[in-house]
């Protein structure tokens, strides 16, 4: 996925590579602080929302990724992200001839206690 954009820039979104699966992180930094000591729910819900876009690029990898539009998404906030390296990784759940569906994870120290999970569905434009 394409990280130029100003949203990504400004909360500090990169990809982590480190195990080969398509996980975003953010790094702790003042920007990025809601109530004192705890990430802001937006960027949270923002690295769920990249995080899908980042599992549909790695499966049209080698293809090209088609223009995608938000149809929608909904996330659950499990408990407060605290002011640490936050991780996301989705997984694309299906792939429709306009839509697909991900699920989206959020976790800091422990991938098995998440602090937010999302669903998001996504439209496909194969044309344009």
């Amino acid at each position: 996925m394409d990280f130029d954009s100003p949203y990504a820039e400004v909360i500090g979104a990169h990809p982590n590579r480190a195990t080969g699966e398509p996980i975003l992180s953010v790094s702790w930094r003042p920007a990025i602080e809601g109530r004192p000591g705890f990430i802001h729910g937006g960027v949270i819900a923002g690295l769920l929302e990249m995080s899908c876009y980042e599992a549909l690029a790695h499966e049209f990898r080698g293809t090209g990724l088609p223009k995608v539009k938000p149809i929608n998404i909904a996330v659950d906030y499990l408990r407060g992200g605290l002011m640490t390296e936050t991780h996301a990784l989705a997984q694309i759940v299906r792939i429709g001839k306009r839509v697909a569906n991900a699920s989206a994870l959020c976790w800091q120290d422990d991938r098995s206690k998440p602090i937010a999970t999302a669903r998001m569905h996504i439209l496909i434009d194969r044309q344009g």
